[in-house]
């Protein structure tokens, strides 16, 4: 099946843009599935090879996943966007659970590409000028991100190049990801503890540097 659903999805490897508007155009000539519903409908029908529902999916994360990506220095962060997404319909088959536990395999397998890219590049993860504004797939409801939508982007790359690696790691996945704790310890096998020391730290550095740039 995950061969049907990678098909489905119209991606294949190569050319970002390409592959987007490949779902796109899949999906407009399955019009006839389109999913009516939230993620469980779209989940089961994109097991099922729903292009409809598969562009579904992938436009509901592809953002977050991108802004991490192009935050951590990826070199290509659309391209390696839809290698994530390349993996994810490859084994959609496997995957069971909530939305939640969806978003947190979908940056489990980001992460690890990121990784994986650095070092084909042989060089650390590091933080770029932005290509793309940020804060549009940036969440609100907390000081720290309602924050983070009020920096341009040079700024959020700025205020992230001063937090040590393991916390800017921490923060773009609970900010840019919007993965709870205990998602963002799964994604970087760390455990809940770790990440919420890690977290304090990091939020402290921020506030820090936001207080500091304040008129």
């Amino acid at each position: 099946m995950s061969k049907s659903v990678t098909r489905a999805s119209g991606l294949r490897s190569g050319g970002a843009r390409d592959e987007t508007s490949a779902v796109q155009a899949s999906a407009r000539r399955e019009g006839a599935r389109e999913p009516r519903h939230g993620f469980r409908a779209n989940l089961a029908l994109a097991q099922e090879g729903s292009p409809v529902a598969c562009r579904w999916l992938y436009e509901s994360l592809a953002g977050r996943v991108a802004g991490y990506l192009r935050l951590h220095g990826a070199h290509e962060p659309d391209d390696l966007t839809s290698e994530v997404f390349l993996r994810v319909f490859e084994h959609l088959d496997e995957f069971e659970g909530s939305e939640a536990g969806f978003r947190a395999w979908v940056f489990t397998i980001a992460h690890r590409l990121l990784i994986d890219a650095h070092r084909r590049a042989e060089r650390r993860p590091s933080v770029v000028e932005l290509s793309a504004g940020i804060a549009d797939v940036v969440p609100g409801g907390d000081a720290e991100a309602d924050a983070f939508a009020t920096l341009d982007d040079q700024r959020i790359g700025e205020v992230l190049a001063g937090l040590r690696p393991d916390q800017r790691e921490v923060i773009t996945l609970r900010v840019v990801g919007d993965l709870t704790a205990e998602q963002a310890a799964q994604v970087l096998g760390k455990s809940r503890g770790a990440v919420k020391a890690l977290q304090r730290r990091g939020v402290a550095a921020l506030r820090r540097q936001l207080e500091g740039s304040a008129p």
